[in-house]
């Protein structure tokens, strides 16, 4: 963490409107840094019963009275004291409690930036909690991520990893690091009286150790992302099966246009879909056929992209005018390129042919599927569906309450580097390789895991994480 990053933040009073645009009963504006207790004291006017200035006052109070404008009035407010250290940033802090309304707002924050505020940067208060060393770096991505939560599934995880539990498994892999590290660094110290600090064989156990622990991280990214991501769930099949009047059903408003022309869908359609605590990010994707023309080949291109990246693969079919040949060929093509993939078939239109439940058996022999029947116009079998989609993803449920897992591809990342330098650290020790070798991956591996953390810090990193964040933020 370099000094010049930290002057360039810290200090320096800022402001932002905390909460969204828009009409509202209320909303908050909030300053922090040094002074703004004393630019609050300018603007602000206690009721009459009241005493004494803000710059006075203890931490943890409110105050009413009314903002201004030199004589003129901005708005009643109630206005909540935060001393430093015991503030989110650190710094001494004020919240503006104001009527809702962008105008009312945009004209507290108008004077609370003539008055001496610079307007905050996106994700500058939980920027400058991270820099002030109140959270670490991965806390402060948990906060963003809890904010943005679209399922209760993302909701609990982000929260676990906002109170800890990931910064403390990374905190004792460190130590374990930085132990290995110091003393290969006093071996290096010594090498002309060939002194070996720590036994190779001792090295080769705390590696393989090491190697577990962050191997199991690395693993548990799958369901972390799925979580908090939500099921990439490609609706795929025929022109005409059905597959946007199934996505309008499970969201419950018309987002495709339906139509009963083959080719209507020339692109995917991505929209969020939570059952039963679990996100699924549904695809409705162009009918896979021969193309007729360039927009359409495009779009079936798309399509194929959406499949392959895929979490749940739902095949949809007409079952009332499917070709079984044609849709049997096609189903098994999916299973043979995307082994890895669940796949679900539905039987769609069960209501339009008297021996559907045949065609749909007949279909799953055919492909060794299990094969439900819907409707979807006529919203009939769609528990069942629901059910089906949530079984087929039912190891998620066991993570719901986990403290410790990885959802951030930043972070997978850096443990998969971590993982490498550990592997090449072993390999070195097997091959009774020079110290200052292992010792160069062990501080590579050291480095990768204080990234996550920021332990280790790229000004860079730090732009792109909290330039994600609302302003107020």
């Amino acid at each position: 963490m370099t000094s010049s990053l930290e002057q360039s933040l810290q200090g320096e009073p800022v402001a932002a409107i905390a909460t969204p645009v828009g009409v509202g009963a209320l909303a908050i504006v909030r300053m922090t840094g040094d002074g703004v207790l004393g630019i609050a004291d300018r603007v602000f006017k206690k009721a009459r019963s009241a005493e004494g200035s803000l710059a006075d006052s203890s931490g943890y109070t409110a105050h009413f009275g009314r903002l201004c404008d030199g004589e003129r009035m901005v708005d009643e407010v109630i206005v909540l004291v935060f001393r430093s250290p015991d503030s989110f940033t650190t710094e001494d802090m004020v919240e503006i409690t104001c009527h809702g309304g962008p105008e009312v707002t945009k004209q507290v924050l108008k004077l609370l930036l003539d008055n001496g505020c610079r307007m905050a940067e996106p994700g500058e208060f939980t920027r400058r909690a991270f820099l002030n060393g109140r959270i670490d770096l991965l806390q402060a991505e948990a906060i963003g991520e809890m904010i943005h939560a679209r399922s209760e599934s993302a909701y609990r995880t982000a929260v676990n990893q906002m109170k800890g539990g990931l910064s403390e498994k990374l905190g004792m892999l460190r130590e374990q690091l930085l132990h290995s590290c110091a003393l290969l660094e006093l071996e290096l110290d010594f090498s002309e009286e060939d002194v070996e600090f720590q036994s190779r064989d001792e090295l080769t156990e705390q590696l393989e150790r090491l190697q577990e622990e962050v191997g199991s991280l690395v693993e548990s990214y799958q369901h972390g992302r799925l979580l908090s991501e939500g099921v990439a769930t490609a609706i795929v099949g025929k022109p005409n099966a059905g597959k946007s009047t199934l996505l309008n059903t499970l969201l419950e408003e018309e987002r495709a246009i339906v139509s009963h022309m083959p080719g209507t869908t020339r692109d995917y359609i991505e929209e969020c879909f939570v059952h039963d605590k679990t996100m699924f990010r549904l695809t409705d994707t162009a009918g896979l056929r021969q193309a007729e023309e360039e927009i359409e080949h495009e779009g079936i291109r798309r399509s194929y992209e959406k499949i392959a990246e895929a979490d749940l693969i739902i095949y949809l079919m007409d079952i009332g005018a499917s070709d079984y040949e044609e849709e049997t060929e096609a189903i098994n093509e999916l299973r043979e390129k995307h082994p890895g993939i669940q796949l679900l078939v539905i039987a769609n239109k069960i209501d339009t042919a008297e021996d559907s439940i045949r065609r749909a058996e007949v279909v799953g022999e055919k492909t060794g599927c299990k094969v439900l029947g819907i409707s979807a116009l006529k919203e009939e079998g769609l528990e069942a569906l629901k059910a089906e989609m949530n079984t087929m993803v039912e190891g998620l449920d066991k993570l719901h309450d986990a403290s410790v897992l990885v959802t951030s591809m930043r972070h997978y990342e850096a443990l998969r580097n971590a993982a490498d330098a550990l592997q090449n650290a072993r390999e070195l020790v097997d091959a009774q390789a020079e110290t200052e070798l292992i010792a160069f991956e062990l501080r590579s591996a050291l480095d990768y895991v204080g990234e996550i953390t920021g332990k280790v810090v790229n000004e860079e990193v730090l732009n792109v994480i909290f330039g994600q964040f609302c302003i107020g933020k």
